[in-house]
């Protein structure tokens, strides 16, 4: 890796950040406040902990920093916006309270102390007083969206009008400053007393709450810091700061704009937090073995101006919605094209997603037909590599990199060369043959999907009728639960390995599942003979052992062969 150049690293608290007189900025398209009551909730208890223990203190993660090319006194604020924000509102809700302290009190001393008071932690943790203007100027500036409200309504504690025109966000502002406002009220040793206020908010909220400050050179480092740090939100940062970095190249206010509302229909696409990986796989669809930590760095080395800026975000757009959609077979993205919809559901339960910068460039330059028998092949070789014979996927991804590029190149244009492309890592007969005899999934939780769809395959096969997927119940021929009359056909080490294998299950009606239960073979047996489904029907062994089953299985492992197969020739 390469080294990070960084100015400064220490530890540090809010308090030592906000009061030594200089000013922390959001830049202008950084995310808007997002925090709700569940973050709320969680470092105020951080705080009730601390004010119970006073030797204690708290560590609130990594802030990041860019220090101003212009003045040493202002920083950028690349990481930790949520939690500066958040804990200068807790600081507005104090000096709120003592203001009402002011407001109540008759006796002029104890409301001349406490309007001092409040004075004084203003301008300690708000915004302090210029001695050339004698103007007030705030020492945490919020993006555009969120900046406007926190300088004129709460910083001047004036309730706005409408609180539901406001935007999301500035209510989320406002619903944290009453959120911590009203809990201040439960703390009966500190609210009646001006002193006791401040020392809360200057010893407790303000030195006991620790951050890792680190201060960063320029954005490249900001972003290499997020891909270091083990943080969680580290996808939302560095796609901010990706943005932030696209923005800056637009040189008027039209096209900024412009710039910002398509990012918008991107994000409202794609969604903020699975921005990264399909920038990735887009970037995948020119460049070999993008990593995720150079997802920054391939940007800026490609993007330079505003006019380039336009056309990544135009590429984008147009591959937004493919994204989605190849995760989702219900997806509108399909409603044209449904013969895709079983293979995109088939993606989905194979969780197989190294394809996806192959399929980007095949659905902009195949046909639709092609693009459909690309799709089949792609789920048979997922299904004969990942599923069945459980290989590394590292191999997957790296191939799939190399044909997206030969693709959007215009080396390869159709589905035949995509397979020879791939034919290395296309499992064979013999080796699926093996590896399917020996299946063994477990019908609990998620893996319950993936055995109901192989049951559905070799059922369709068996009958030469599409079944409901849905309307059939997974019986276990040997009990989940065998009795001690099993145990005879049954050691405990061959209950434990067989009982989930695919030979040992099969489709059978909810009903008949439920009536035949635990019961013994022979029962059992009958029942299945009272059954729709062929793949049932088929099992007349005359005894249920181990043999019998590893017999079925291998049976259902060659028709298995056939169903998963490639329509190109070997």
């Amino acid at each position: 890796m390469a080294r990070i150049n960084l100015l400064d690293t220490r530890t540090t608290s809010f308090g030592d950040l906000i009061s030594n007189g200089k000013i922390y900025r959001v830049p202008p398209f950084q995310r808007d406040y997002s925090w709700n009551e569940e973050n709320w909730e969680d470092l105020w208890q951080d705080i009730l902990v601390l004010h119970m223990n006073p030797d204690s203190s708290h560590y609130m993660g990594a802030l990041v920093l860019q220090n101003s090319s212009t003045s040493d006194k202002e920083f950028t604020i690349i990481d930790g916006q949520q939690r500066l924000a958040t804990l200068s509102i807790i600081g507005i809700a104090v000096i709120n309270r003592i203001q009402k302290l002011v407001d109540w009190e008759e006796q002029k001393k104890q409301k001349e102390a406490n309007q001092e008071r409040q004075e004084i932690l203003k301008r300690t943790y708000l915004s302090d007083k210029d001695p050339r203007s004698l103007r007030y100027s705030s020492k945490l500036l919020l993006n555009e969206n969120n900046n406007d409200f926190y300088q004129s309504n709460l910083i001047n504690l004036r309730q706005p009008l409408n609180i539901r025109s406001l935007s999301k966000s500035n209510q989320l502002l406002w619903q944290a400053f009453q959120y911590f406002s009203n809990h201040l009220e439960e703390l009966e040793d500190v609210i009646q007393s001006g002193e006791k206020l401040a020392e809360f908010l200057t010893d407790t909220v303000a030195q006991r709450l620790l951050f890792i400050q680190i201060n960063v050179e320029d954005e490249l480092n900001a972003y290499t810091v997020f891909e270091t740090l083990n943080a969680r939100g580290i996808e939302l940062s560095s796609t901010d700061l990706l943005k932030n970095y696209l923005f800056s190249l637009f040189q008027g206010p039209d096209d900024l704009q412009a710039a910002q509302r398509q990012w918008r229909r991107i994000i409202n696409t794609v969604q903020m937090e699975k921005f990264p990986e399909f920038l990735r796989y887009y970037l995948s669809l020119k460049q070999t073995r993008v990593r995720r930590e150079r997802l920054f760095k391939v940007v800026r080395e490609s993007v330079k101006d505003g006019q380039q800026a336009f056309e990544l975000l135009d590429q984008l757009e147009n591959y937004g919605s493919l994204f989605i959609a190849l995760s989702n077979s219900n997806d509108e993205f399909w409603r044209d094209a449904s013969e895709n919809r079983p293979y995109i559901r088939e993606l989905e339960l194979f969780r197989v997603k190294q394809a996806y910068p192959t399929l980007f460039a095949a659905y902009k330059k195949f046909s639709p037909e092609n693009f459909t028998r690309l799709l089949k092949f792609v789920c048979v070789l997922s299904f004969r590599y990942t599923v069945i014979s459980s290989l590394n996927p590292n191999e997957l991804e790296n191939l799939y990199n190399k044909v997206a590029i030969a693709i959007t190149n215009g080396k390869i244009t159709n589905p035949k060369q995509v397979f020879d492309h791939l034919r290395s890592i296309y499992v064979s007969d013999e080796k699926f043959l093996q590896d399917f005899s020996l299946l063994s999934i477990s019908t609990k939780g998620q893996k319950k999907k993936l055995v109901r769809y192989i049951l559905f395959k070799l059922e369709a096969d068996a009958s030469h009728i599409e079944v409901n997927e849905d309307s059939f119940s997974i019986e276990h021929i040997l009990p989940e639960s065998p009795s001690s009359d099993w145990r005879r056909s049954f050691t405990d080490a061959q209950i434990e390995e067989m009982v989930y294998r695919i030979g040992n299950l099969t489709p059978l009606e909810p009903h008949l599942n439920r009536q035949v239960g635990n019961e013994l073979y022979p029962i059992k047996q009958t029942a299945y003979q009272e059954s729709v489904y062929t793949l049932t029907k088929n099992v007349l062994a005359e005894e249920w052992n181990p043999n019998t089953l590893a017999t079925r299985q291998k049976y259902l492992a060659q028709r298995a062969t056939h169903i998963w197969r490639s329509d190109f020739p070997l």
